[in-house]
């Protein structure tokens, strides 16, 4: 397993993560899982105070209880339960980030974050209050660096030019490639690791049943995941081939991979020595399909 520096931070993150939004409701399970993973090589965990009501915290932090100094852990914020809990508001104020971290220090039982990421964020937001808040958190030492959980556009550039961001966790694969136009080359440009999630298209480019996805339809979906099958083999998946193709901009730093299970957690964990794209195949899947572009919130 690789590892790379995210941003200008001084975290250093296995180039493949674990997403732990996937993880079911059994806690012993999931420590089977998640220790498997770091013990395969992966060291960076991403979770969010959204998943499960906070229960995903809470059994990240169980799971790595003893082990902290081992991993790099990230969570987020600004989605704030509603008291019946019969669903979230978007919150991104200061008063409410300087709250909610402290609960979610308490479930991941550990007194600090290495990744604090807005979980989203609109152009409207009060950023300036937002940074302000990570800014502080990062003074008292209970987070390391900040990034950000977004794929608007408008929104990026706003906290790449405001503030000391150190990532954006963002979708992108072969069925969405709409941060390569902007979004990638800005934050190259600026230092800015990107965390890709959704490499597999929710599994449509590794074996699940064809359907519509984004602007393409299901026939263009089929012939992208074909064209993935083409070109993997005994020693490289479709999983994996998938995943190579959304590590190879420079702008990535890792892909969170969100697992629930211990085949993909092998997919995952087999990337590390699986052979890399030629630059035959990587011309090959660019070609297969037009490439989007992002219609909203440029």
């Amino acid at each position: 397993m690789k590892y790379y520096q995210l941003g200008k931070s001084d975290l250093k993150v296995s180039e493949i993560s674990f997403g732990c939004m996937s993880l079911g409701n059994d806690d012993a399970e999931n420590e089977k899982l998640l220790h498997r993973a770091l013990d395969g090589g992966i060291n960076f965990f991403d979770t969010a105070d959204l998943y499960q009501q906070g229960d995903n915290e809470r059994s990240v932090g169980k799971a790595f209880r003893g082990l902290r100094h081992q991993i790099v852990l990230a969570t987020k914020v600004g989605n704030q339960w509603r008291a019946d809990g019969s669903g979230w508001d978007w919150n991104p104020r200061k008063e409410y980030i300087l709250t909610a971290v402290e609960a979610s220090l308490q479930r991941l039982q550990t007194d600090y974050i290495d990744l604090y990421q807005l979980h989203g964020g609109t152009i409207d937001d009060p950023m300036d209050e937002t940074i302000e808040a990570f800014e502080l958190l990062r003074e008292q030492g209970k987070i390391r660096a900040y990034g950000i959980s977004s794929i608007r556009p408008n929104v990026i550039w706003e906290y790449v030019q405001r503030s000391n961001l150190a990532s954006v966790m963002m979708q992108y694969s072969l069925l969405d490639r709409r941060p390569e136009e902007t979004c990638f080359p800005l934050l190259e440009k600026n230092k800015v690791g990107v965390i890709v999630r959704g490499a597999l298209g929710k599994g449509l480019l590794a074996g699940k049943a064809t359907k519509d996805y984004l602007n393409y339809t299901a026939a263009e979906v089929e012939k992208a995941a074909d064209a993935i099958g083409e070109i993997s083999h005994a020693q490289r998946s479709p999983a994996q081939t998938a995943l190579a193709f959304a590590l190879h901009p420079p702008a990535v730093t890792t892909i969170a991979a969100g697992i629930r299970t211990h085949s993909q957690l092998d997919d995952c964990l087999g990337y590390a020595t699986a052979p890399a794209l030629v630059t035959t195949e990587l011309e090959t899947l660019q070609g297969v399909l037009p490439v989007n572009a992002y219609a909203q919130h440029r």
